[in-house]
C-alpha cells in the first residue's frame, strides 16, 4: 500500500503502487515479450526458482525490493522451474536459484545460489552502469527536506518513493513524520495502523511510533514551559517538575533542552522513579532517530554519567 498525500480532508488513503509492473510471472508463452523484447529497451532480471527451494525463498524477495528501488531502470521476471519445465530446459537449470540478466535481447549476467544483498546491488549496477537505487536518492533528498522544515516538500518525495516500491519502511516512517510535522498526528496514526507486523517492526517505523506515543503524553504540558521553569528554577531538586519541564520542551519540539533536562535527573537520582529519567531518553532517542544531534549529544552525555 501506499498513501496520497490529501484526499480533501487532509487523511492519507490507500493507492496502487506505480512499480507494480517492475517485477512478474513469465512463462514460455510471453517469455519473449517479457524478456527479449523488454530487454531492448531495459535490462531484465530473469529468476528462475521453485517454491519448495528454500535458498529462493531469501534471494527472490531481496533481489524484487532491489529491482522495485531501481525506479524503473531495471526489471524482473521469475520463471517457476516446475510450471515452466520447458523453458527451463532450454537455459539448462540443474540448480536453483539461478538469475541471468538480459540486455539487448540476450543473455548479459548471471548467478547461482542466493547472494547477499550487497552483491546483488552490485549486479544490478553493473546491469544499468551504476547508481541503480534511486530509491535511496530519493529518501535521502526527503529526510534533508524535512529536516529544513519542508514537510510538504518532503512527503511529496516520499509519496514519489511508495509509488515505486509501496511497502519501503523508510518512506513510510518519513511520511508519517511529514504529517506530524504538519500537525496532522492523527493522519500518521491512521498510516500506522494500515500497517503489516514486519513494517510495524523497522526500527524508523518503531521511532514513529514512540514520537506519537510521546507527543500525546507530553502535549498536556505544551502551554507550560513558563511555569515549568520558575517551579525548577525554585526548587531545582524537585524532579517531578524537572520531569515534567523535560515533556513540555519535547512537545515544543525543543529537542536538546529537554534532553538535558532528563540528564539532570539522572545526574541528581539515577534511580529516581524506578529510573524514569533513562527510560524517557530512551524514548526519545528512539523518537529523534539515532543521527538527530540531540540523540548524539544525550547518548554521549549518558554514557559519560553512567561510568562516571
Amino acid at each position: 500500500m501506499s498513501f496520497i498525500l490529501d484526499d480533501g480532508m487532509g487523511k492519507p488513503q490507500p493507492q496502487q503502487g506505480a512499480g507494480g509492473d517492475a517485477v512478474k510471472e513469465t512463462t514460455a508463452a510471453t517469455f519473449m515479450a517479457d524478456v527479449i523484447e523488454q530487454s531492448q529497451t531495459v535490462p531484465v532480471i530473469v529468476d528462475f526458482w521453485a517454491p519448495w527451494c528454500g535458498p529462493c525463498k531469501t534471494l527472490g524477495p531481496t533481489l524484487e525490493k532491489l529491482v522495485r528501488q531501481s525506479g524503473g531502470r531495471v526489471k524482473m521476471v521469475k520463471i517457476n522451474v516446475d510450471e515452466e519445465q520447458q523453458l527451463a530446459a532450454q537455459f539448462r537449470i540443474q540448480s536453483i536459484p539461478t538469475v541471468y540478466a538480459f540486455k539487448d535481447g540476450r543473455p548479459a549476467d548471471g548467478f547461482q545460489g542466493a547472494l547477499p544483498e550487497s552483491q546483488l546491488k552490485q549486479f544490478i549496477d553493473r546491469l544499468v552502469g551504476g547508481g541503480a537505487n534511486v530509491i535511496d536518492d530519493a529518501i535521502a533528498q526527503a529526510k534533508e527536506a524535512l529536516d529544513a522544515g519542508q514537510a510538504e516538500q518532503a512527503a511529496a518525495i516520499y509519496e514519489e518513493v511508495l509509488g515505486e516500491d509501496p511497502a519501503n519502511p523508510v518512506a513510510l516512517a518519513g511520511i508519517m513524520r511529514c504529517y506530524m510535522a504538519m500537525g496532522e498526528a492523527d493522519a500518521a496514526r491512521e498510516v500506522l495502523g494500515q500497517l503489516p507486523a514486519d513494517i510495524l517492526a523497522h526500527p524508523e517505523v518503531q521511532g514513529v511510533k514512540t514520537a506519537l506515543e510521546l507527543a500525546s503524553e507530553a502535549g498536556k504540558y505544551a502551554d507550560e514551559i513558563a511555569e515549568l521553569e520558575a517551579r525548577v528554577q525554585a526548587a531545582p531538586a524537585d524532579l517531578d517538575a524537572r520531569f515534567e519541564l523535560a515533556n513540555a520542551l519535547y512537545a515544543a519540539n525543543k529537542r536538546t533542552e529537554a534532553v538535558d533536562q532528563l540528564l539532570e535527573i539522572f545526574k541528581r537520582d539515577r534511580t529516581w522513579n524506578e529510573e524514569m529519567a533513562r527510560k524517557q531518553l530512551v524514548k526519545f532517542f528512539e523518537a529523534f532517530g539515532p543521527t538527530d544531534p540531540a540523540t548524539i549529544h544525550g547518548r554521549k552525555k549518558l554514557s559519560l554519567l553512567m561510568f562516571a
